[in-house]
């Protein structure tokens, strides 16, 4: 799925999710509302579900407690909770589901781009290196610097490199590689994010700290470059 189509059925699911927290069914004019609860009926969770599978282009129906399991909501009462998501949160949530990503590729937050990776990434510079490490108040080590820069922006990678390194979609060459690519090096032992101009940046070596450098990684010792979100500017 392109980013282009996944967007727009984000908001096509959305509208549905707005729908729903107004007492409207998708499918109609008018819903059953569960005056009690004061949100909507099961059978507009049912209409809701089906909606859903319909617009992601799914062949069977999804179940509606699992769908609210899986946006952190508490059964079908908590629809109309959903409808409070919007932009990056509702993308991210839905994604949840596993409709929007498949085999072998990030979940994408909309609108994010290698430019938009470059930039966060950056404000990483001078954190330490620390072997195992995913918060930058303490320090972290290669692949966790890459997890935190995406997950930063609604991506949701991997932990490890050699889990990373088959996320998103390949690029043949360092030539051909982007701002906020992923460069791999190493047979998978390192993996750094690609600047553009010849640089990147990466949390190096235990005594250093996260540093923008020339990147070192040459055509020769590349193991994969991996293209997570629209590539950014040369």
């Amino acid at each position: 799925m392109s980013m282009a189509e996944a967007i727009g059925r984000i908001q096509s699911i959305q509208s549905m999710l707005q729908q729903l927290s107004q007492g409207i069914s998708p499918q109609a004019t008018s819903a059953t509302a569960d005056p009690s609860a004061g949100t909507a009926s099961s059978t507009d969770a049912a209409s809701f579900a089906q909606a859903l599978s319909t617009a992601v282009g799914g062949s069977t129906t999804p179940d509606v407690s699992q769908l609210a399991s899986s946006l952190g909501l508490d059964g079908t009462a908590g629809l109309s909770g959903v409808a409070a998501l919007s932009g990056n949160a509702a993308l991210s949530g839905i994604a949840g589901l596993g409709v929007l990503s498949g085999g072998g590729t990030g979940t994408a937050a909309g609108g994010v781009t290698g430019d938009a990776v470059v930039a966060d990434a950056k404000k990483y510079v001078g954190v330490p290196y620390v072997w195992g490490g995913t918060d930058p108040a303490v320090g972290m080590d290669c692949s966790g610097f890459v997890q935190r820069v995406f997950k930063d922006l609604g991506v949701n990678l991997p932990r490890v490199v050699s889990d990373q390194m088959r996320q998103g979609t390949p690029v043949a060459s360092l030539a051909q590689a982007k701002p906020g690519d992923l460069l791999v090096s190493f047979g998978g032992e390192h993996i750094s994010i690609y600047l553009g101009n010849g640089k990147a940046i990466d949390a190096p070596v235990p005594g250093q700290t996260i540093q923008i450098r020339d990147a070192w990684e040459q055509q020769s010792n590349l193991t994969a470059i991996r293209r997570i979100v629209p590539a950014g500017g040369s």
